[in-house]
């Protein structure tokens, strides 16, 4: 059985008895708001293992709930949408969600994402570094913390599973398939515009100049390698 508590924020009162049934079945922990705005105001006395987050509600909407949420907190947060176009799983990656789904959805499909949202990317045991330190960049593994020019910068779960993976194994082209499969699940291997957009975030948070990136390679056609000594980057 489950024993993980699931934040449900929708404004549909059938879906949202629809998911406690459900979830509840199977030993999960449910709790309900009906808008951002409850959401967040929940969030300040109870502390979810998941969040699954409508993206059309009244009130201050799905993507603005997902930014204000990834100010302050690491918690997995999978949107869900009637809306499937690539330009709106950009945006909504971009806000710090973890995962998007699109609405009908098969409940199979769901509890697949749920549990990939909520497990932990395996340990690499010893085989990658605790601490890595180049000029003004500090990653520290054990803590979880990344500092740069003295800052600490705030990386959402997924951000800083991508960058743990690709820097225990430097210098090394890894597969679109492999980094997705590694961080988001087994059920991955499709969704590059997650690991885009993931890049991405992740440059403009390290790199000192992220059109120009000293450690998050591109590999055309193939992945991103992280490279851990100066070289000629592919942008």
């Amino acid at each position: 059985m489950n024993t993980a508590t699931i934040l449900v924020v929708d404004d549909e009162p059938q879906l949202r008895r629809a998911m406690r049934a459900t979830l509840a079945d199977l030993g999960y922990s449910v709790i309900e708001a009906r808008t951002g705005e409850e959401a967040l105001e929940m969030l300040r006395h109870e502390t979810p293992d998941l969040i699954l987050l409508d993206l059309n509600m009244p009130g201050i909407g799905g993507i603005e709930t997902c930014r204000a949420i990834r100010e302050h907190f690491d918690i997995p947060i999978i949107v869900l949408s009637v809306r499937n176009t690539e330009r709106d799983k950009v945006e909504v990656l971009d806000a710090g969600a973890d995962d998007y789904v699109t609405k009908p959805f098969g409940i199979q499909e769901l509890l697949a994402r749920i549990r990939a949202a909520i497990r932990r990317m395996p340990a690499s045991g010893d085989a990658g570094p605790h601490v890595f330190t180049d000029g003004d960049l500090s990653i520290d593994f054990d803590a979880r913390r990344v500092i740069r020019g003295g800052t600490t910068i705030r990386l959402t779960p997924k951000e800083f599973d991508l960058l743990k993976f690709l820097v225990d194994h430097p210098n090394r082209a890894v597969p679109h398939r492999k980094l997705l499969q590694t961080v988001w699940g087994p059920d991955y291997g499709d969704e590059v515009e997650y690991l885009r957009v993931v890049i991405n975030q992740l440059r403009k948070k390290i790199e000192a100049v992220p059109s120009k990136p000293k450690y998050l390679l591109t590999e055309p056609w193939v992945g991103y390698r992280f490279a851990t000594h100066q070289e000629e980057p592919v942008a």
